[in-house]
C-alpha cells in the first residue's frame, strides 16, 4: 500500500495517513511512503475540490504519548528517506507493544531520537552561523534587501524561517538554498516560499552577491515586492 505525502515535511499528511492506516490495521511492512519529491504521479492524488481523500475519524488514531508527537515534528525534518516508515513503525508498535513506552534502549526509538538530535543541531547551526548581507537590488524600497545562502543538511528551512522573522522582522530579507527559498518583507508581514536554486554545491560552494541577487529575482519574479 502506498501512503502519499504532499512534501518532504508533510507532518499533517503523515498523521492523517497514519490514522487511516491504523484504522485499517495495515502493518508497517506493507506501507510504502511517498512524497511529492519521489512520486511523479502525486499530482493525481488531490481532487479538484482540494479536500483530498483522507476522511477518517480522528478517533481512529490511538492515544500516543505527547513526547512521541513532539518527536515526529522534528524527525520529519530529517533527510533520511525512511523517516516516515520509521515513525509509522514506532506508532504501530506503541499501539501494539505497550512496553515500548518504558523501554529506554529500543533500537527504533533510539534511532528516531538520534535523528531528532541531528535536526536540532542543524537548526542551531543555521541560526548561529547564517549571515544576511545587504545588497542593492535596485528597488524602490528605502530598506535594502538582505540575502543569505545556506546549505542545510536537513529539511529545516521552513521550520527555521519564523525565527529569522522574530530576529530580523524589520528588514527585507531572503534566504536561498539548493532545495527551498524564503523571503520576508515587513510591508506584507508574511513569509513567502519558493523553489531552491538546485545548483551543484561543490561547483558553487559560496555564491557571490550578484549570483544570489539574480537567483532571487528569478525565483520571486512577478510577485509583489520582488
Amino acid at each position: 500500500m502506498q501512503a502519499r505525502l504532499a512534501s518532504e515535511t508533510d507532518l499533517a499528511g503523515f498523521r492523517e495517513e497514519a490514522r487511516s492506516l491504523l484504522a485499517q490495521q495495515v502493518p508497517p511492512d506493507q506501507v510504502d511512503w511517498l512524497t511529492a519529491h519521489n512520486s511523479d504521479q502525486f499530482a493525481d492524488v488531490v481532487p479538484a475540490d482540494g479536500k483530498g481523500s483522507r476522511h477518517v475519524p480522528r478517533a481512529a488514531m490511538a492515544i500516543v504519548p505527547a513526547s512521541f508527537l513532539r518527536l515526529c515534528e522534528i524527525v520529519v525534518l530529517h533527510r533520511e528517506p525512511e523517516r516516515f516508515a520509521l515513525l509509522y513503525r514506532l506508532l504501530w508498535r506503541l499501539v501494539h507493544e505497550p512496553g515500548l513506552r518504558s523501554d529506554p534502549i529500543d533500537a527504533d526509538m533510539l534511532t528516531a531520537q538520534q535523528m531528532g538530535q541531528a535536526v536540532r543541531r542543524e537548526l542551531h547551526k543555521m541560526k548561529a552561523f547564517l549571515r544576511l548581507r545587504p545588497v542593492d537590488d535596485g528597488g524602490d524600497s528605502v530598506e535594502p534587501l538582505h540575502l543569505a545562502w545556506f546549505e542545510p543538511g536537513h529539511h529545516i528551512l521552513e521550520a527555521a524561517a519564523p525565527w529569522f522573522v522574530r530576529r530580523f522582522g524589520q528588514q527585507r530579507w531572503a534566504i536561498l538554498s539548493p532545495e527551498r527559498s524564503v523571503r520576508w518583507t515587513p510591508a506584507s508581514q508574511r513569509l513567502e516560499f519558493g523553489p531552491g536554486l538546485g545548483i551543484d554545491t561543490p561547483h558553487v560552494p559560496h555564491p557571490d552577491d550578484s549570483f544570489l541577487l539574480d537567483s532571487y529575482r528569478r525565483i520571486f519574479s512577478g510577485r509583489d515586492g520582488a
